[in-house]
């Protein structure tokens, strides 16, 4: 979770745009738009969900590894949960 309340307002800003955007795939779906419409929000969703997890990949690292008060054997940790995240996320 992000501690600054700026961070915490730019995921929650993405989050938002996000929930925006699958509203306006199911809307296209519902009203029979073309498949290429289709694909282009599936994209855009996609992208947006890339960028939320890009950008909270971001604050956890500075949060938790960066600025924490940490053991060295606590970030090793850390980095091992980190690259477990990206490998799933990659797949």
């Amino acid at each position: 979770m992000p501690h600054s309340p700026e961070d915490k307002k730019r995921i929650l800003t993405r989050v938002r745009r996000i929930r925006g955007q699958a509203e306006a795939l199911e809307r296209a779906l519902e009203n029979g738009d073309p498949c290429l419409a289709i694909l282009q929000q599936i994209a855009a969703v996609r992208g947006a969900a890339n960028g939320l997890m890009g950008e909270m990949m971001e604050i956890h690292l500075k949060d938790e590894l960066v600025s924490g008060d940490t053991s060295e054997e606590q970030r090793a940790l850390r980095m091992a949960e980190v690259g477990n995240l990206l490998r799933s996320y990659l797949k």
